[in-house]
């Protein structure tokens, strides 16, 4: 193994953490498909890269889970630099979320032998709040993508639905194919606009209304105050 620059305290040094990180996510990609996702990869990766043992816990301290990190923000870039040549605005909310969700998908599936392994490593019960964690990351960046500028609680009901349809919409893309993931995008967003509509002619604040009227008599009488 030869020898490689070593992480230290000096800001000078971020740059190349950022370079090498990717650096041996390069690598990864090219190692997983026959070692797996797991810390066996990531130690070939930096051996493959130049590292020491001290540089690989320096830069990757969390091993796999630092990789599957870094892979799924760099899919999530790739998408954004595709969806970057589509005019949002053109399209109807629907349709920018199915373009959303595609480009995100196709950008999974360049690496898909390596995109594959890494998906049964965050399925494992232990990676499992990483995998929700970077599903949410994902669907952050495509809401803000399809113009979202909600800040209340709508912001976060957004991105938890398109959390829970990204998740099995990639594990479709990966396993299944293109066509029947696309298939499942569409039904699932059909679901929730038919919810949508539902919902748009319901107070589901009537009840909180109800709750605080009652508080408000027993604390000021029968005529509460407006």
């Amino acid at each position: 193994m030869t020898d490689a620059p070593h992480l230290s305290n000096d800001p000078s040094q971020g740059d190349w953490a950022d370079r090498m990180e990717q650096t041996v996510l390069d690598a990864a990609l090219t190692l997983a498909p026959r070692l797996g996702w797991n810390s066996r990869m990531v130690s070939a990766a930096c051996d493959a890269c130049g590292l020491s043992l001290g540089d690989e816990e320096l830069l990757l301290p969390n091993g796999a889970r630092d990789l599957a990190a870094l892979l799924s923000r760099r899919h999530d870039d790739r998408a954004l630099a595709e969806l970057g040549e589509v005019d949002a605005k053109s399209l109807k909310m629907r349709e920018r979320i199915a373009a959303a969700v595609s480009a995100r998908m196709e950008a999974g599936a360049t690496d898909l032998e390596a995109t594959r392994r890494c998906a049964a490593f965050l399925a494992l019960p232990p990676n499992a709040d990483l995998g929700l964690k970077l599903a949410w990351e994902s669907a952050d960046h495509l809401w803000n993508w399809a113009g979202d500028t909600a800040t209340d609680w709508n912001h976060y009901s957004k991105r938890a639905i398109l959390s829970g349809i990204l998740i099995p919409a990639l594990t479709m893309r990966w396993f299944d194919g293109r066509e029947a993931a696309e298939a499942f995008v569409a039904a699932r967003i059909e679901n929730v606009m038919a919810f949508e509509k539902w919902k748009a002619g319901k107070d589901f604040d009537a009840p909180l209304k109800n709750v605080t009227d009652v508080l408000s008599r027993m604390r000021y009488g029968a005529k509460a105050p407006q």
